[in-house]
């Protein structure tokens, strides 16, 4: 059976309508003016702000934004892969719940968590279903309602994390298109340095975890500086060389939208030009695993068949890798 590459035919996106700015968290955290944009890169941010809605109505509007542009009813899909760090519940998986509220009802479902690099797991995933001529259409989706796991007195992870999400339709194409190599890594000894403590089966939720602000999100920015920079230039740089590919071969890198000085720092050593960049983490902020699948969707209109690009993430546990496709369609939007 002839082998098909995984090739993106279709992208949607969805950030909540309220938007959260620089001054009020300032006033809120008494924190000197300037101080957010400066270190963190960002302008604003969206919240969901209404009770008992989760990730999964971020999901569900950038899944009916990818079928009706693809020209597809969800009951049409075959597979659903879904990143997040933040799922409605322990379980059902958020993946199912989307199913049911797109009506995706021949759906096979399941939710990844890869924390900031998750995305890049799913795409991983999904597209060896494609190429084994498995399924014909997999929605993949990555997002995450951070506002839910940030609070109490941490400015860093309040001001920086936020809810949004987006993804990709996925289906068969022509080896000169679509997925092409994906790197992935991880390494469990920065589990400490990123990681809410309490709500799994380790440290139940309690009284206790509650009162000792144990189910917001613990980040030592500091720490994790360096090792991200380190090891996303690992990754983009090995996957270039497996791929033969130069910095002047790509036309976009796509990096997780962590904060802007990460960003800034690994296109410095990699030389990349900052106008071969994908950006939007000034009015977003860092949706997690969000944050490719917003960059796409943001950059869509820009994007031509035949573009090359390199997705690259690393995130909490540790996680890392790096994705190069070659894009299917001249964008639209």
């Amino acid at each position: 059976m002839k082998k098909s590459n995984a090739v993106v035919t279709a992208v949607g996106g969805y950030v909540p309508p309220h938007i959260v700015y620089n001054e009020e968290l300032e006033q809120k955290m008494h924190i000197p003016s300037g101080w957010i944009p400066k270190y963190l890169g960002v302008r604003e941010r969206r919240f969901i702000r209404e009770e008992g809605v989760g990730t999964s109505a971020i999901c569900v509007q950038a899944a009916l934004e990818i079928c009706r542009k693809r020209g597809i009813q969800p009951s049409e899909l075959d597979a659903i892969v879904l990143a997040t760090t933040t799922p409605d519940m322990i379980t059902p998986s958020t993946s199912n719940i989307v199913a049911r509220e797109i009506g995706a009802s021949k759906a096979w479902a399941i939710d990844i968590n890869g924390a900031c690099s998750g995305f890049l797991s799913a795409l991983d995933i999904a597209s060896r279903y494609i190429e084994q001529n498995i399924y014909r259409y997999v929605l993949v989706l990555g997002a995450d309602k951070m506002s839910s796991i940030i609070g109490g007195q941490d400015r860093i992870t309040t001001c920086l994390f936020a809810d949004g999400g987006g993804g990709v339709l996925l289906e068969p194409g022509p080896p000169d298109s679509g997925i092409q190599h994906c790197f992935l890594r991880t390494d469990g000894s920065g589990a400490d340095l990123l990681y809410v403590k309490a709500g799994g089966s380790r440290w139940p939720s309690s009284t206790t975890t509650v009162h000792n602000q144990e189910h917001y999100l613990y980040m030592d920015g500091k720490a994790i500086f360096d090792y991200a920079v380190l090891r996303l230039t690992e990754a983009i740089t090995q996957t270039m060389v497996k791929n033969e590919l130069s910095a002047q071969d790509i036309t976009w890198l796509v990096p997780h939208q962590a904060n802007q000085r990460i960003i800034d720092r690994t296109a410095e050593v990699l030389s990349f030009p900052a106008e071969k960049i994908m950006r939007n983490v000034d009015r977003y902020g860092n949706t997690t695993s969000g944050t490719i699948p917003l960059c796409l969707w943001d950059y869509e209109s820009r994007l031509k068949k035949g573009d090359r690009l390199l997705l690259a993430a690393f995130g909490a546990g540790f996680t890392w890798g790096a994705l190069y496709m070659i894009w299917g369609y001249d964008g639209q939007g």
